[in-house]
């Protein structure tokens, strides 16, 4: 698209196929349950599919750097340790054998990181990566929408759109969706790209996002902007025009529409439903009164489905703390900290401003997703905020060495005697 291939070009040294790695990451995080779709899919064809693309991914980053050059990163090295607390955990086998299977994801996953981290140079190549595949994931939705809006729009969902084509539910669409706007904008705010490409992405997202009534993505959406935006008000005017035309738009808008927003956000919802979070908080209730050993709330059960009880966790904290313990819960915080910490260091610029977004956006999501402990597009968001943050590698100047002078030996003057000195001048 002329939204992400015109504004900058590729980085000299890095591969096009470094983007095909990062498209198939994507495609791995999609996960395997969902909607059903318009042509059943089995469960086990979309996992090999899944599965297969990590697999693809690992393999393509591998060929393209055989001698391992990789880049010091503290994201990287600290999912590292996230794996080996999983691996710990999962080592009991109390989840099954699925927990060595998803350990096993999850380590292929951090490989294929650690593989690509040798083209993280701060740059924003990949943040055009990340655009592309999940506009890509997001026409399939619109494209299933089109086909068969009964199925894209179901009443089991209440209403709310999912995908017809490949099974997403609606709070992944609404992660898509908010998260490439949120990226796209920046990118417009900092010239990076023009203004009908990024309506182009941008448009159709954002209606997307409105049919999947997913409040937790718009919530994400406008802190992470108001964040984000915020970090460049002092450097650049474009974000002040564009920051202050919002603050006139959305006091308008909640003046004059306030009682359609509020029926869209509480999603015909009762009052009790609302406030539990619809029904998150039983489920939560429920984990913490679970009576734990010390090496369970060390180190959790192993990795699992995200689930409780049979319901899901819906909270990555508690999803964490459940499959990897407080040893997880606190490598976590330590990545969000840490991440967060680097991005205020950071002088202002544009892919500082694309990283408080998606830090800010995924830590507002984990208090309702899970995906924080395992691979997942969250994780994928990070990484992408941890390539921002890399420092750009400084050109090795290399002096040159001063080119001796050749001094020539002073030449001691000849003395000429008198008689010979009167002979010339007669």
């Amino acid at each position: 698209m002329s939204t992400l291939s015109g504004a900058e070009p590729r980085p000299a040294g890095t591969p096009r196929i470094i983007g095909i790695v990062w498209g198939l990451l994507v495609l791995n995080t999609l996960g395997s349950a969902g909607a059903k779709t318009i042509v059943p899919l089995p469960r086990s064809l979309i996992q090999m599919v899944t599965m297969g693309a990590l697999v693809t991914a690992f393999t393509l980053a591998l060929a393209v750097n055989l001698r391992l050059r990789i880049r010091p990163s503290a994201y990287v090295l600290l999912l590292t340790l996230l794996l080996v607390s999983s691996v710990i955990s999962s080592a009991h086998l109390e989840s099954g054998f699925g927990a060595l299977f998803r350990c096993f994801r999850l380590t292929l996953f951090v490989g294929t990181l650690w593989l690509v981290t040798r083209w993280w140079d701060g740059g924003l190549t990949f943040v055009r990566h990340h655009i592309r595949m999940y506009f890509a994931v997001l026409g399939s939705v619109a494209a299933g929408l089109a086909v068969s809006p009964g199925a894209a729009l179901p009443d089991l969902y209440g209403g709310r759109l999912v995908g017809a084509l490949w099974p997403l539910t609606p709070p992944q669409i609404g992660q898509y969706a908010a998260v490439i706007i949120g990226l796209t904008v920046l990118l417009l705010l900092g010239r990076r790209t023009d203004k009908k490409s990024a309506a182009i992405i941008i448009v159709p997202s954002l209606v997307l996002l409105a049919l999947t009534h997913t409040r937790t993505a718009t919530l994400g959406l406008i802190v992470g902007l108001v964040l984000a935006i915020g970090s460049l008000l002092l450097t650049s005017a474009a974000a002040r025009r564009f920051f202050s035309w919002t603050v006139v738009l959305a006091t308008v808008a909640a003046v004059g529409f306030a009682s359609m927003l509020q029926s869209w956000f509480l999603r015909g919802q009762s009052k009790e439903n609302f406030s539990s979070l619809t029904g998150r908080a039983k489920v939560w209730d429920a984990l913490l009164a679970a009576p734990r050993s010390t090496s369970e709330q060390l180190f959790g059960v192993g990795l699992g489905d995200k689930s409780f009880g049979g319901l899901p966790i819906d909270n990555s904290w508690l999803a964490v703390y459940n499959e990897q313990g407080l040893i997880g819960v606190t490598l976590v915080a330590v990545i969000i900290v840490v991440l967060g910490g680097v991005a205020l260091l950071r002088p202002p610029s544009l892919q500082r401003a694309c990283a408080i977004f998606l830090i800010s956006y995924c830590a507002m999501a984990s208090y309702t997703e899970a995906g924080l402990g395992d691979a997942s597009p969250y994780l994928l968001h990070l990484a992408l905020a941890a390539s921002l943050l890399v420092a750009p590698a400084q050109a090795t100047v290399l002096a040159t060495p001063a080119v001796p002078r050749l001094v020539m030996p002073e030449v001691p003057r000849q003395r000429i005697p008198r008689w010979a000195r009167r002979s010339e001048a007669t």
